[in-house]
């Protein structure tokens, strides 16, 4: 509901709308927009059932906000064209959902978790462990994706849903997240809810994992980069990473996480993510602070940086010709850390992102 209220919500749908529109001939065109919808639509538990309700008051509104050129011939053109992009979703959902049935620990639709730990990271990010009811298995997930939290609660209107990344992928047992508190206008219904709510020993229901964002390559230099909460599906990537690498120094094996937050007491894993750097040769890891940078405290600390983050430093040493860069922040960090990895040369196929919530291109 926060981003229906904000316009996130109805921007994402007209950009969706407006890309089929223009590729109708074309639709291979879309794959990318296909697979990134239909994960998250398969983490809402989306049923086929749900498509003819959602395209009678879609093409409904359509006729509302043109009615003078939205005559039969365009409402029965949109209707079959509505028709044929629905079925395509519930083809890719449905085997979206038989491959999570099929995994090892794997589900479909609500499942009941107990909250085993809950651990603060920073002043506004806690982490949530959690542990299936059943006692049963639990099913492997790709670096980056996330899982949904279901929320019932009678002080909700509605039941909330929300996609959170998976933040731990060394522990194969129980699942974690790393949940930032949204304190802005309006405040995270959900968010705030975790924190303030839910405590160990309560239950919650998950969806399975889901998700396209993952990493790609495991056998060439890849850099990481994030800002704020953007850095749990980093961390969990990082991790992936330093499990499939055998330790070397060489380029071919190095990966870089480059992090940035306003201040020390934001900075998620800072503690962990040391301990790796010491522990694997291959990593590289640099932080920016922008909103207080004690230089005398961190005069010893060399990967403590001030100001905004800068990938044009030489003493990074960026991997731009062989290397898959992956960002993940807020929309305005990503385009500019976007721009300036295109003005390094970096290929444009070699820059991944995520944007929490509905989609938004950089």
């Amino acid at each position: 509901m926060s981003n229906q209220a904000g316009g996130a919500q109805p921007f994402a749908l007209f950009n969706a709308l407006a890309a089929y529109a223009t590729y109708i001939d074309d639709v291979g065109q879309l794959e990318a927009m296909v697979q990134r919808i239909a994960n998250k639509h398969v983490s809402l538990n989306i049923q086929a059932e749900h498509y003819p309700i959602v395209g009678e008051h879609l093409l409904a509104t359509l006729a509302e906000l043109a009615p003078d050129t939205f005559d039969a011939k365009t409402l029965a053109a949109w209707q079959q064209a509505y028709g044929f992009l629905a079925d395509i979703f519930i083809g890719v959902e449905g085997n979206m959902y038989s491959k999570q049935r099929a995994l090892a620990g794997g589900w479909n639709g609500p499942r009941a978790f107990k909250v085993v730990d809950k651990v603060p990271e920073s002043e506004l990010i806690t982490s949530f462990y959690f542990e299936p009811v059943d006692g049963k298995g639990i099913s492997a997930f790709l670096p980056g994706q996330f899982i949904t939290v279901n929320i019932q609660d009678e002080r909700f209107e509605f039941s909330q849903k929300r996609q959170y990344s998976l933040s731990q992928f060394a522990d194969k047992q129980r699942y974690r997240i790393s949940v930032k508190r949204e304190l802005g206008e309006p405040a995270g219904l959900v968010s705030n809810f975790l924190h303030d709510q839910v405590q160990i020993g309560d239950q919650v229901e998950l969806m399975a994992p889901a998700g396209h964002f993952v990493l790609e390559q495991h056998d060439t230099p890849n850099v990481l980069i994030s800002a704020g909460v953007g850095i749990t599906p980093m961390f969990t990537m990082l991790q992936a990473i330093l499990e499939r690498k055998p330790q070397s120094d060489s380029e071919q094996m190095s990966v870089s996480f480059l992090h940035a937050c306003q201040n020390p007491q934001l900075h998620a894993f800072k503690q962990d993510l040391a301990n790796l750097q010491a522990e694997f040769v291959q990593l590289k890891y640099c932080y920016w602070y922008e909103d207080t940078f004690d230089n005398a405290k961190n005069a010893y600390d060399t990967n403590a940086k001030a100001g905004r983050i800068d990938l044009t430093g030489q003493s990074l040493s960026l991997p731009t010709e062989i290397g898959h860069f992956y960002l993940c922040g807020p929309v305005p960090f990503m385009r500019a850390c976007k721009q300036q990895l295109l003005g390094l040369g970096v290929a444009q196929e070699r820059i991944h992102y995520e944007v929490f919530g509905p989609h938004n291109d950089l």
